[in-house]
This record gives C-alpha cells, sequence and structure tokens, in this order.
C-alpha cells in the first residue's frame, strides 16, 4: 500500500478484501454500491485488451477488475472534479498507474483521447433517471451520479460505438424501465445486444436492475441469462452474491450509501 496518498478528513480508506485493494470514498457525498460490484463480475477482459469506462466515479470497478482479470489498460472518464480526484489518490494507494488512467472529463469529449475504432471493451455504470423530472440546475454529486444531468444514455452508446473495434464489446448495468430505449439506441449505433441478465433483490420480487453485453456490428442472438437473486428470504445474501463478492465479509460494499438508491 502506499502510505504517501493523502486521506482527506470527510474521506475514508476501505478494504476491498481483494488481493490487499484498497479504495477511498467519501461517505457524505459518493459510496459505491452492488450495481457496480455486478458489473464488475459481468465485464469480460482478456490480458492483451485496452477498455474504457464511462462515469468511473472513485475508480471502484476498474480496481476490482484489476484483482479479478487480465488486461492491458483500462482508461477510465470521470466528470466531477473531487471524485476524479479520489479515484487517481486510489490508482496511486494501489500502485495501479501503469494499468488504469483517470481522465478527468466529460465522455462526450471522449474523442480528444482516444481514436475511433482503437478499443477492445467499453463499460459503464451510468445514471439511471433522465431528467424529465427536474432536477437540471442540481449538480451536486448525487444528482449527476443519478441523473443525467451532465450526459445522456444516447451520448454514453454513440460514443461507446466510435470507439469500439468492430465485434468490440459494450458492457452495461441499468434499470428495466430503459431496456426499450436501451436497446434501440444500441442498435442505432450498430451494438447488437447479445447476452442481458436480469437482477431481482428477492425470488418474489420483479428485476431492479439489469446486465447487457452488446457486440459491435455482432449478428442478431441474444442471450438471456437465468436471472441473479440478491436476497433470501431472510434478507442475508444468495451463495452466488457471496461467489461474485469472493468474500464472507462484504459489509464493506452494505454499510456504503449507495448513491443510486438500489
Amino acid at each position: 500500500m502506499n502510505t504517501d496518498v493523502e486521506i482527506k478528513a470527510d474521506e475514508r480508506m476501505d478494504d476491498l478484501q481483494l488481493d490487499g485493494l484498497r479504495i477511498i470514498q467519501n461517505p457524505m457525498g459518493f459510496c459505491f454500491g452492488v450495481d457496480a460490484v455486478l458489473l464488475s463480475n459481468f465485464v469480460k477482459l482478456k490480458k492483451d485488451e485496452v477498455a474504457v469506462e464511462f462515469g468511473t466515479g472513485t475508480g471502484v470497478i476498474p480496481i476490482l477488475l484489476s484483482g479479478r482479470k487480465s488486461f492491458k489498460k483500462i482508461i477510465a472518464f470521470e466528470v466531477q472534479p473531487e471524485v476524479a480526484d479520489m479515484a487517481k489518490r486510489s490508482i496511486r494507494l494501489n500502485h495501479l498507474e501503469e494499468s488504469i488512467q483517470i481522465i478527468e472529463d466529460n465522455l462526450k469529449e471522449a474523442r480528444q483521447y482516444i481514436d475511433s475504432g482503437s478499443i477492445d471493451v467499453v463499460f459503464s455504470n451510468p445514471p439511471y433517471m433522465s431528467t424529465d423530472g427536474g432536477i437540471k440546475n442540481d449538480h451536486s454529486m448525487k444528482a449527476i451520479s443519478r441523473h443525467e444531468v451532465l450526459c445522456n444514455l444516447e451520448d454514453i452508446v454513440s460514443e461507446a460505438s466510435r470507439m469500439l473495434k468492430f465485434r468490440g464489446r459494450f458492457y452495461m448495468i441499468h434499470r428495466p424501465h430503459r431496456l426499450v430505449d436501451i436497446v434501440t439506441l444500441c442498435r442505432k449505433y450498430k451494438l447488437e445486444p447479445k447476452e442481458i441478465r436480469m437482477i431481482q433483490p428477492y425470488y418474489d420480487k420483479k428485476p431492479n436492475i439489469f446486465l447487457i453485453m452488446c457486440s459491435k456490428g455482432g449478428r442478431s442472438d441474444l442471450k438471456f441469462h437465468d436471472p441473479l437473486i440478491v436476497y433470501e428470504k431472510d434478507g442475508r445474501y444468495t451463495d452466488e452474491i457471496y461467489k461474485i463478492y469472493g468474500m464472507e465479509n462484504i459489509t464493506v460494499f452494505t454499510d456504503s450509501e449507495n448513491p443510486k438508491g438500489l
């Protein structure tokens, strides 16, 4: 661990319980939730691949991927300066500077940094809510995390398509009520949906989030995986959730405030 990295007064350092990895978070402003962990498990990377993340937050998904999978490099965009700063310090904390790069900018400006058709994988845990219900003038950390304040779904899909190689893969986690919008936009930008997995809080409850993988220029062949159930009836995590987390003590995630309200 890099002991020279600053931890500010309103921040904490959490142990990810994975290969000694740690992350800096501000519990009053932004902490990751179960959706980030599920997406990190869903993303598939090969050792020679370069990936891009849109909206990395505090950098939790690239950091988790570094402990679970091999890859050449991840370039992660984060538009909020204070959040990007936490992500950069977490990267230094874990000595991941050679494999993970944080770019403090809006993903809509990605063409300034990344050439078209040059990336193997793009993934994103984006804001789930559109701004149709207002809050357009709220640029707080939580509002930007929850709502499409600084970018929207089409920005994410179009930019992912632009930078992906032919047969490159796009991974995202989102809410079921946006499924039609997502599939429509993905097909518009030549990203063919290939895999979907619904995530249910309990066996007898409707899905509240889902995972999707699309292939650029892929053929029409959509596979639905079995649903992922998060909780047993008594409130304990299911065996599959424990397997995904890779640990028995997962309180580091469960007591974090989820900015998206999952």
